[in-house]
Parts: structure tokens; sequence; C-alpha cells
């Protein structure tokens, strides 16, 4: 870990922190939420090992990168927007490409609007989520699950931030790290995020060096950065309008467990089954269901997910 170097790179109107290892051809991980550049680091010691350059950013609102306060500066452009003004910054011009969970949102959408930046793109848990022109993404979730899923109660500022400020920040990730599996996340408006049990047992994956590091950068930023990802999510339904129905034309390969709550959403399983994925995703040449593994695949399967990396973006 030692090895990892770290710089804070000005693009877009914002400060990145960055982590980076390694030279060769260049790796871009992006994390989701609630985690940091820090979730990546298996695959960063891995990759760099076999001749790659590994760059892990904090995501804005996260970590040690900037954290803009209003909801609507956490729009795909804005985020898409810092990336590609990174590798501009960093000198290159292209990048192998690897999400996670809302990096992965992320990660589809910079291949949709900058093929000519994707050499190839592997995708963990969030598949591909073409645009319904008449059902904004949160109405269609809430339509779903209701008013308690996790994902409609987090869209008002200050009201989820309030409850989880009601305990620790490990308390906090503890239980967000252990809660995205088979049943979904609801948290019912009366009682609040204390209806979330802490687990009794940690996943032998979630060390106390990791909750450590994390609870200190949530410590010192907060969630609500994070947490304007999802508030920015109907903003992002009306910014894509115009490309409604558009493929993601580059090289990709997915990976989702097969107890990730995300394959179990609405309409996932068969999107990918039915061939609905790949008409959207014409180059997608490998999906991956990993047996017993939920949502949190790159660190709980670290040496498999960094195998399946390196498999595929070495053909290229």
């Amino acid at each position: 870990m030692e090895k990892i170097e770290h710089s804070v790179i000005t693009t877009n109107g914002i400060n990145i922190h960055v982590a980076f290892i390694g030279s060769g051809p260049a790796i871009l991980f992006l994390h989701g939420f609630p985690e940091l550049w820090y979730s990546w680091r298996h695959q960063m010691l891995a990759l760099s090992a076999l001749g790659f350059r590994c760059i892990a950013p904090d995501l804005r609102g996260y970590g040690d990168s900037d954290a803009p306060l209003s909801p609507a500066s956490y729009s795909v452009h804005h985020v898409v927007g810092d990336l590609v003004g990174l590798l501009e910054q960093l000198g290159l011009d292209q990048v192998f490409l690897v999400g996670h969970d809302w990096g992965a949102f992320m990660a589809w959408y910079f291949a949709l609007f900058r093929p000519d930046k994707v050499k190839a793109l592997v995708n963990l848990g969030v598949a591909f989520m073409p645009r319904n022109p008449v059902t904004k993404f949160v109405d269609g979730l809430r339509a779903f699950y209701g008013d308690d899923f996790y994902i409609c109660r987090f869209q008002e500022p200050g009201e989820i931030e309030k409850d989880f400020a009601s305990e620790d920040t490990m308390t906090v990730l503890n239980k967000l790290y252990t809660s995205f599996g088979l049943t979904p996340l609801r948290i019912p408006k009366d009682v609040g995020f204390k209806a979330i049990k802490v687990p009794v047992t940690l996943p032998s994956w979630l060390s106390e060096e990791y909750i450590d590091y994390c609870a200190s950068k949530f410590d010192q930023k907060g969630f609500t950065g994070g947490l304007n990802y999802y508030r920015a999510l109907d903003i992002t339904w009306e910014l894509i309008t115009p490309w409604t129905g558009a493929q993601v034309k580059v090289p990709t390969k997915f990976i989702v467990g097969d107890e990730d709550s995300t394959y179990h959403w609405p309409g996932v399983k068969q999107y990918i089954e039915s061939g609905g994925f790949k008409k959207d995703v014409p180059a997608l040449q490998e999906v991956v269901i990993i047996k017993g593994a939920a949502h949190f695949i790159n660190q709980a399967k670290p040496e498999e997910i960094s195998a399946h990396i390196y498999d595929f973006i070495k053909k290229f």
C-alpha cells in the first residue's frame, strides 16, 4: 500500500484527489457509494504488478476531493466532465475503464459520451440503465419498491444525514456495507436508519483497517456528497434526453454477484438474459454472474475480480 502515490488535480472547476500506482497502459477505476478510491486497492496492486498504470480518484463529493453542496452539481455531465478533465491533466488520450456501483453508472455514460476515450470497459454490479422517456429513474423505483426504498429515502436533502448523525460513522458504514444483498434496503420513515440492524458478524472482506480509513474520511467530509448522486438522478434523466436510445459501443465486460440487490432490481435479470442488454451495448463480450457474491464484489472477491479485469483488457 505504501507504493500507492497520491495527488490532487484541478479539473472542471474542482479539486480531485487521485491515487495511482504502476506504469504502462492506464486503467481508471471509479468507486461507488459509500466508498472511496480505497475500495480498489486490491485491484490496483494486482494490476500494477501486471504492467498497468492504475488510477483511482475520489469522485466529487468523496474523501479528499471537493464536495459541492448542491445536488445539481452531481449530474452525470458533471462527473464525466471531471473524468475527461482528469485524463487531460494526466496526458492520457485513452484508458481502460472499470466501475462499480455509482462508478459503473458513470462509466456507462462516460463510454456513451466519449467512446474515443475508452479502450474497453469492465463494469461491476450496475447494468446499463437505458433512459425510459416516460418514467424518471426515481419514480420507477418508487413505484416498484415504495417510499421507504433507500434511494427514495435519500432524496430529501439533510433528512438522511440527520439520521446517519444519530449513530457513529463506523456503525453507519457497517450497516450500509452489509445491506445490499437479496433483500431490498428499506429505511422506514417513522423509525429511520436505526431500524437497520448492526450486523452481528461482519463479512471477512470488511476489515477494521478498511472501516477505520473510510470512517475517518466520512467524518471529515460527511455523507452529503455521496447522497447527492441519488438526488441528481432525475436531473441526469432530464439531461440525457438527447441520448435516449443511444448505444454504448465500446468493448465491454459486465460482472455481477447473484446475491447483489442491483441484479434483482425490477427487470434487470430479464434485461440481461433476454438480449436487451446486448442490444443497448452491442460490443458486450462477456457477462459474468458470480455465485454467492453480493454487492461489494471487488472487495469480497478481490483476486477473482482482478483476474476477470486482466483477462479482458489484455486483449486490447
